[in-house]
């Protein structure tokens, strides 16, 4: 039984996505801090992200910029795992194992919104975790708190925000890398695969990270929002009424770095791990 469930096609897909998940959340991980602090703060002024980074150094040392990656990677290893594996198996049954314009969009935010309802509770837990307003001391621990005092509501805060945010950011990524991957040329693809499928990655994960920044910023003020739940109206209006228009933009650079580059990084390993299990 052993044996079948590791030749499993759908399993060795969700074996190559948590160590593809794994590899790039431990790398950026100070990214997303950054971005997560400075959409945090209630001031309008502006910080840039060198300087929360310094900040950071300067009261955490540089084991401060790695706080919260243990929620992050409990929630990335099974996360990118049901991503990619129900992306396998959606492409498998149902696309034929090819995906045009509207299959990749399709597949990309149905395998992203499996695996954001699945993740919701550890996601609340990174996202606070990277706060600088809570003192959990562990995952667990964390998601008991959250349970006692806030209830179902608090460990699924951010849920709608998130898949707003997730699934057409993994639909629009999908559907750029597909589109893109043919773009590249023959001979860097033979020369090197692992590079071609890096730069497919980058302008994918450039156009989905901007296009859904907006939504990113509303789920991490529902998600910080520690015994008063914000309606995902209420904290539009609060971004607004604060920051303006602009509000919906704090974190860009990092956030446009940290998943442009943590894509890129995940599609290639995926795809070396497939490629070497014989899928690819």
């Amino acid at each position: 039984m052993m044996d079948s469930l590791v030749i499993h096609p759908v399993m060795k897909a969700f074996l190559a996505g948590s160590v593809s998940g794994t590899c790039s959340t431990i790398l950026f991980q100070p990214l997303d801090l950054i971005k997560t602090r400075l959409q945090q703060t209630t001031t309008p002024f502006q910080q840039g992200m060198f300087s929360v980074g310094r900040e950071v150094l300067a009261t955490d040392r540089m084991v401060g910029l790695w706080r919260g990656l243990v929620p992050s990677v409990t929630r990335t290893v099974p996360g990118v795992g049901i991503y990619f594996s129900s992306m396998h198996w959606l492409k498998t049954n149902f696309c034929s194992g090819n995906t045009g314009l509207l299959s990749s969009i399709t597949v990309g935010m149905v395998g992203r919104s499996i695996a954001g309802v699945t993740m919701i509770p550890v996601t609340v837990v990174k996202t606070r975790f990277e706060s600088s307003t809570f003192g959990y001391k562990s995952v667990g621990s964390a998601l008991r708190i959250i349970y006692r005092t806030e209830g179902v509501r608090g460990l699924s805060a951010g849920l709608l925000p998130t898949l707003v945010r997730d699934a057409p950011f993994s639909g629009i990524y999908l559907m750029f890398y597909d589109q893109l991957k043919p773009l590249v040329p023959s001979l860097l693809m033979e020369a090197s695969p692992d590079l071609g499928h890096f730069v497919c990655g980058i302008g994918a994960g450039s156009a989905a990270s901007a296009i859904t920044h907006p939504a990113d910023v509303i789920k991490t003020k529902m998600q910080i929002s520690s015994g008063k739940a914000l309606s995902l109206p209420a904290t539009v209006r609060m971004v607004y009424s604060v920051h303006g228009s602009q509000g919906f933009w704090r974190g860009l650079t990092p956030r446009l770095l940290r998943r442009t580059m943590m894509a890129a990084l995940a599609w290639t390993v995926y795809e070396n791990v497939m490629r070497n299990v014989g899928l690819k």
